[in-house]
């Protein structure tokens, strides 16, 4: 996909059925998960390198990946933290603490993200 719109999307690489939001505009990826109390599924922050958890309400899992999708290395961050950039990351995607794991999603795993019209 060469530009992405805000919306609903699939997660692909992972067994279970990943409902995703694509953030992909300045102000959707500025929000991110603020004011939140948890999401089902992820978030997925297009273009994005870094992350932080300042005014969060929940710890959460974050997946740094490359351009085509593969992941570079996966971190739980409190809330509070600073996310150092990430070399090569174009996309993060965000879930709640521990659903990474479940779902597999481990460095050298190739994901996919299809947009839901």
């Amino acid at each position: 996909m060469a530009r992405w719109e805000n919306g609903p999307g699939v997660l692909r690489g992972v067994p279970a059925r990943v409902p995703v939001e694509i953030a992909a505009s300045y102000r959707a990826r500025t929000r991110g998960l603020l004011g939140r109390d948890g999401i089902e599924g992820a978030l997925l922050l297009t273009p994005a390198g870094s992350v932080h958890t300042v005014g969060m309400r929940f710890a959460i899992d974050v997946a740094y990946l490359s351009r085509d999708f593969t992941v570079l290395a996966v971190r739980t961050m409190r809330p509070g933290r600073l996310g150092l950039p990430r070399l090569r990351a174009r996309h993060v995607l965000e879930a709640e603490a521990g659903a990474m794991a479940c779902w597999g999603v481990r460095p050298g795993v190739r994901l996919g993200v299809e947009p839901v019209r």
